[in-house]
């Protein structure tokens, strides 16, 4: 059996999680979020804990024990703390700035590049460099920031354009000079 499959979640104060029509819905503080339930699986709320449960062995379902699993602690843990990533621009004359909901960005090119924020994603920009994504669904808090990123990747041996802060970037060497 799954190691991570067969662990319960605890369902904190103030959160609410029901399942209804093969579809799981989390309701906290900071939000509402749903998501079907995997094929195969079904999920039993007991009290304030919630497990996920096969109903058959074949390796499907095996596989997504623990997957669904994972998927439902971060719902409830979204809906509760919420998710964040932060981005960081690095190069002289790089900069982002928030223009009503969209991000504006000026990242060398000859034009700047306005950036969309999709429903449910807030971004927040200090000091023209540093870039906060938050939300409730932590897929698409790192959908949205690995977009973001990919706008200007950082350069392997300048390492200038957007990388993320906890990201280590190894700087190449340039061809040897005579």
């Amino acid at each position: 059996m799954s190691r991570i499959g067969r662990k319960p979640i605890l369902i904190p104060d103030g959160t609410k999680v029901e399942v209804k029509d093969g579809l799981v819905v989390v309701s906290g503080p900071k939000g509402s979020l749903s998501r079907r339930i995997l094929p195969g699986l079904e999920v039993v709320i007991d009290g304030n804990q919630l497990s996920v449960r096969r109903l058959s062995d074949d390796k499907k379902t095996k596989a997504y024990h623990g997957l669904m699993r994972t998927l439902i602690n971060n719902m409830v843990e979204g809906v509760v703390k919420g998710y964040e990533k932060k981005l960081e621009i690095v190069g002289i004359g790089y900069r982002a700035e928030m223009r009503g909901k969209d991000l504006v960005f000026h990242l060398g090119y000859s034009h700047p590049i306005v950036f969309k924020l999709p429903d449910g994603i807030q971004a927040e920009v200090e000091r023209q460099n540093l870039i906060t994504v938050r939300g409730i669904d932590k897929e698409l808090v790192g959908i949205v920031a690995a977009k973001i990123r990919s706008l200007r990747k950082p350069d392997v041996y300048k390492n200038k354009g957007i990388k993320y802060v906890d990201e280590v970037l190894r700087k190449k060497a340039g061809k040897g000079g005579k």
